[in-house]
Order: C-alpha cells, then structure tokens, then sequence
C-alpha cells in the first residue's frame, strides 16, 4: 500500500528540493518513518496519502533547513560577454538537477500529463525554489498535486486559513519569476524531430549558420556547474564560431527530462573512445530552440536518461 505512493512521492520531493540526487534519500527516508509510524494511523483523521505526504514535507524541510537556493546559470548573474573563461565551478547543490520523465510522470490522463510536465521544467523547479520552502510545499499541494486546503493543512500542520495565505504569497512570487513558454516533447512530431536532427548535424559539423538558425532569437544556453551561460542566438553562434572545442563530439537523443528532450553529449578520450561528457536539456518554443542547459559530468546517470555508457 505504501509503495504505490513512491512514484507520486518522488515527483513531489523533486519539485520542492529541486535536487536529483536527494530524492531519491528522501523518499526511502519517508518510506522508513511511514512503516516505523503506520501503527498510528489513523483513516478516520486523514487519507493515506495526505498523511505519508506530511511524512515527506517534514524530511524535504529538514533538507533544506541550511541548504542554499538552488537555481540556472540566467538566475544568478549576466550574460557572459563570450570569453572563453567559464570562471570557478559551483557545488553541485547550488543547481537544480535534472530527472527523466519516467522517473516522474507515471500514468495519467493527457491532460494530467501536460499539467505535470509543465511544472516538471528545469525553468518552473528552478522557479520553486525562490520561495520559502513551507510556501513551495503549499503550492506545490494545491496547485501542482489538486490537493483540497483541508488536505493540504492537513498536510503542513495548520490552518486552512493559514495555508491559503501560504499559497496566495507563493502563487504572487511564482508569477513575478513564471518561465518562458515552451513546447511539449512530442515523439510523433515530425517537426520537432526534423529540428532536433538538424541542430545535432549542425553541431557535429560545426555548421554554425545551420544552428543559429534553429534557435530562437532569444536563446540561452548555459554549463552548470559554471555561472557562464550566452543570451542570444548569435552570441551562441559567434561563440561556436570562435572554438572547436566540441570538434569530435557526438550527439544521441535521449529520454525526456523535466517535460524536455535531452541529448546526450560523447566526447573522444585519448584512444578515440567517445565516453559521456554532458547531458543537455532542451526546450524548444514555437518551432525553435529556445533553452540549452548543458549539465557537464553526468555520465555516471547517462542510463537513467536510455544513453548508453560508451559509443
């Protein structure tokens, strides 16, 4: 009975640490004192459901009661001028983490699915965690869970009262910082498939008319761990220009992630070996791409993402 909530349950602890590499922690953490606490359950009370979700927000809080906030490289600083000085890289809590689609939608009807994915991208996560963590729990319960606010007080310890003031801040803040609109992964696409192929040719071939020309205008393209990140298709482009640093590499579509498509990113060791080097993040907005998130050092996680280990 306790285990179906593990899959609900992950995608609440991802949305409100942000944290790829702490949810899985803190679901098993939630599981252990669910199973030690079951005894003092009480159905006339509360759902099942309601209750383990109190469980997890108590160990999510603890969690971040001396962490910082986690963020994209365009939430922290400038535009890069273009340099080729990506500076020091941040610890790796300081980012919001990526996680496959599979590991968070589960099944749900289309219409669930669109909700889920949209508050599912690296953009709206990284959104979350600009609020105070109990106003991220709210919301994420009544806006992103359909939680009642009976429930969702249930929840949080408090008032029905008290909860919605919660939510009404969090909901003013969220919409101050809302992301850009994007496009849904779709495997039947044949528009979204054409440009994917095309941006992948165009960066095996250092094309960089080619891959200018598939992203918006407005494009960013950051490497987290780094502060660096390029605003504008043709910074990127002039950047692309000016190195060949990626001369070699190798591009495989991945699995979604966060309600995106991923590539894989394989570069030559020194015996021509192509091994995992990054994993980008894609979202694409109106026939374009318009966001690269390029995570630097996530090989030991290519297969969580249907990338295989080595080319």
């Amino acid at each position: 009975m306790l285990e179906s909530l593990r899959g609900p349950l992950t995608g609440y602890c991802y949305r409100v640490l942000g944290s790829a590499s702490e949810v899985d922690d803190a679901v098993q953490e939630t599981m252990v004192r669910a199973l030690r606490a079951i005894g003092g359950f009480d159905p006339e009370r509360a759902a099942l459901s309601t209750w383990v979700h109190k469980i997890a927000m108590n160990v999510c809080l603890d969690l971040l009661r001396s962490a910082r906030r986690r963020a994209l490289p365009w939430d922290m600083g400038p535009a890069s001028s273009g340099g080729g000085d990506l500076g020091v890289p941040l610890p790796a809590a300081r980012w919001v983490e990526p996680m496959a689609d599979s590991r968070l939608m589960g099944s749900a009807d289309p219409a669930s699915l669109a909700t889920r994915r949209e508050t599912l991208r690296l953009a709206f996560v990284a959104a979350l965690q600009r609020l105070p963590p109990r106003q991220r729990v709210a919301l994420v319960l009544r806006d992103v869970l359909a939680f009642s606010a009976v429930e969702a007080a249930e929840v949080m310890g408090t008032s029905v009262a008290a909860g919605n003031s919660a939510l009404q801040r969090a909901r003013a803040t969220l919409e101050k910082h809302r992301p850009r609109p994007t496009d849904s992964p779709r495997l039947d696409d044949a528009g979204q498939l054409d440009l994917l192929h095309r941006y992948v040719t165009a960066f095996q071939t250092h094309d960089v008319n080619e891959l200018v020309a598939v992203l918006a205008d407005d494009a960013r393209s950051g490497m987290p761990p780094f502060l660096w990140w390029l605003d504008g298709a043709a910074q990127i482009g002039a950047v692309m220009a000016a190195s060949d640093a990626c001369a070699g590499d190798r591009l495989v579509p991945g699995g979604p992630a966060n309600g995106c498509w991923t590539l894989g990113q394989y570069r030559p060791d020194e015996d021509g070996v192509l091994r995992p080097f990054a994993l980008l993040v894609l979202e694409l907005r109106n026939g374009r791409i318009g966001e690269i998130v390029t995570f630097l050092g996530y090989g030991d996680r290519f297969a969580e993402f249907g990338l295989p280990g080595n080319l």
